[in-house]
């Protein structure tokens, strides 16, 4: 299971940290809408609800006030392929160096295959935490993996010298052959020791915010493909997947969370390593698509990155019209961008009913293809007779575009000219955005002249590769194009990828559930790298009228030190070398 999702993260003494995370999850909501949940720790144990649907659906003011704690993550979740189900749900659960490990996941994993054979071959059938609990998530192998580490040390036989190459370029391999992170080949003594071993050994995009009952963790993958970003509240600290759910609670924007850097947040202040060197490639859909307009990212506005693809979009396709209209909500700030530069007028021609979820992220093409109709509404008195410029912000299958240029012709309009704000979506993305498989991409197979004829419009311009580059304000070096140009930052899986973990099967009656091994299926059949589409429960457990927490007790003896207010944010570490 992949997903687009929405990571947070509060260490506030003092604060009800619980609805901090339920206010940041609402902020956080366009990032997945499938399921939900938060975890807190008031230090002697870890209680987490999570349930399938909307942040509002989740929780309520009963649940909230059982989620006491001084700590707490919370995670909202898209899966982009296969199965919606309460044990995929996040965040996930797992023990760690006689700790609990509470941890939530934003991107996708290229080496899950790699990882889940290191897991079986240590574990073999009896694994534990989630994975064991029935979850097919790469977010689950992420938790396996750090307890694997901590209980027994490296897996054995995995290959260290790769994985510092990978982690620092250009550095001499260890000369004991130890992991990359600088620690020595033995069991992982305690949760960021066995982080720090766990980090270089993973391939992809992942942005995670976890937990255990006294530390609040932060890291961003190498290449910082997912956003991540660190605040401040007055008594405390925040992590989030976007600045805008820094605003919603009241946390003062601090810095980004460095690609290759791992945070530690406690009584004692922030700390920061890196275990691995920064080679930048942030996900150029993001400014796009993703990110919420008041959002920013490498310190650029992405309300400002729209309207600029929109004027830039003028530039390179006018056309002779009479007015200019988005498709709301995503294309508004490029339709307002395209007015400006284009001196057409602008008007609102589409309204959109908000409580219909975007249809990009539902996960059938039946829903998407039912939502593009519930979604959209013509105003007839706007456009009817008039020449129109239709600003979206991508093409990927076609079927929002059809059915839109069809609404408007119904409804009067005499020329409908479609003007998209990106490229054409020409790759399947392995790092965490829901594109169909290649075959499915409608500018694969067609030319922008095939296309426009697809969909019945007049016309039909995309914004150039180098325009989008322009409009977001950073390096194009800096950036992940794959799905626009085919140019990975980071090695797709070659030889085949997990599809699904068997459904796990019962010996005697009542016996806890044994996932089997792995099957795959071809990288020809699929566009991202595919865990289990499958659950071991049959359907999610029904809402409980009463919430019932999840707790699980620290070992005796396990108690946080005497915790102190918030202490100056550890700088951003040099890059170079290992920490």
């Amino acid at each position: 299971m992949h997903e687009e999702c929405g990571v947070f993260g509060v260490w506030a003494p003092g604060e009800e940290v619980s609805r901090l995370c339920y206010f940041g999850l609402y902020a956080l909501q366009h990032r997945g809408q499938e399921s939900a949940g938060i975890a807190t720790t008031d230090g002697a144990s870890i209680r987490v609800y999570k349930d399938l649907g909307l942040v509002s659906q989740v929780f309520d003011d009963t649940v909230l006030t059982n989620l006491a704690g001084h700590m707490a993550v919370a995670h909202v979740r898209y899966a982009t392929t296969g199965a919606t189900t309460w044990e995929n749900a996040q965040p996930m659960l797992g023990p760690v160096a006689g700790s609990t490990l509470a941890l939530t996941h934003n991107g996708n994993l290229t080496n899950t295959r790699e990882l889940m054979e290191a897991v079986h071959a240590a574990s073999g059938e009896d694994l534990t935490g989630e994975l064991g609990r029935g979850s097919s998530t790469d977010t689950a192998v992420i938790t396996a993996l750090m307890n694997l580490v901590s209980a027994t040390g490296a897996p054995a036989g995995w290959d260290h010298a790769a994985d510092r190459a990978e982690a620092w370029p250009g550095l001499p391999p260890a000369p004991d052959g130890a992991p990359a992170g600088g620690e020595d080949d033995g069991p992982a003594p305690d949760v960021a020791s066995a982080a720090r071993r766990v980090l270089p050994m993973l391939r992809g995009a992942y942005s995670l915010v976890f937990m255990d009952e006294h530390t609040l963790y932060a890291a961003r993958d190498p290449h910082g493909v997912r956003p991540l970003v660190l605040g401040r509240l007055d008594a405390g600290w925040v992590v989030a997947s976007e600045t805008a759910a820094l605003d919603i609670v009241g946390a003062r924007f601090v810095r980004e969370v460095e690609p290759g850097e791992l945070i530690e947040i406690d009584g004692g202040g922030v700390r920061s390593t890196r275990f691995a060197a920064a080679r930048r490639a942030g996900c150029v859909f993001e400014y796009v698509y993703l990110a919420r307009p008041d959002t920013r990212i490498a310190g650029r506005s992405i309300i400002a990155a729209r309207n600029a693809m929109g004027a830039i979009l003028a530039r390179e396709h006018a056309v002779d019209a009479d007015l200019v209209i988005a498709t709301p909500e995503s294309g508004t700030p490029a339709a307002i961008g395209y007015a400006q530069a284009s001196g057409i007028p602008y008007a609102q021609g589409l309204v959109k009913n908000a409580y219909v979820g975007r249809t990009f992220i539902q996960p059938t093409q039946t829903l998407r293809q039912l939502g593009i109709r519930l979604k959209l509404n013509p105003v007839r008195e706007v456009i009817e007779g008039k020449r129109l410029v239709v600003v979206d912000d991508s093409i990927v299958r076609g079927n929002t575009q059809r059915a839109l240029v069809r609404m408007l012709r119904e409804a009067g309009a005499a020329e409908v000219h479609i003007r998209i704000s990106s490229p054409p979506v020409l790759w399947p993305c392995f790092y965490g955005i829901d594109f169909a498989t290649r075959d499915e991409l409608i500018a694969t197979s067609m030319s922008v002249e095939a296309i426009r004829d697809s969909i019945g419009a007049d016309s039909l311009g995309y914004l150039s590769v180098d325009g989008m580059i322009e409009a977001s304000g950073q390096p194009g070096n800096e950036l992940c194009l794959a799905c626009f140009t085919g140019s990975y930052p980071i090695t797709p899986p070659r030889e085949g990828v997990i599809a699904s973990l068997a459904p796990a099967s019962r010996g005697r009656e009542g016996a806890e559930p044994r996932p089997s091994a792995p099957r795959y299926i071809s990288p020809d059949l699929i566009t991202m790298p595919d865990l289990a589409t499958g659950s071991t429960r049959a359907t999610a457990p029904k809402r409980r009228t009463a919430p019932q927490p999840q707790t699980i007790r620290v070992p005796d003896g396990a108690r946080p030190g005497a915790g102190a207010g918030p202490a100056d944010p550890a700088p951003a570490p040099e890059e170079g070398h290992p920490q």
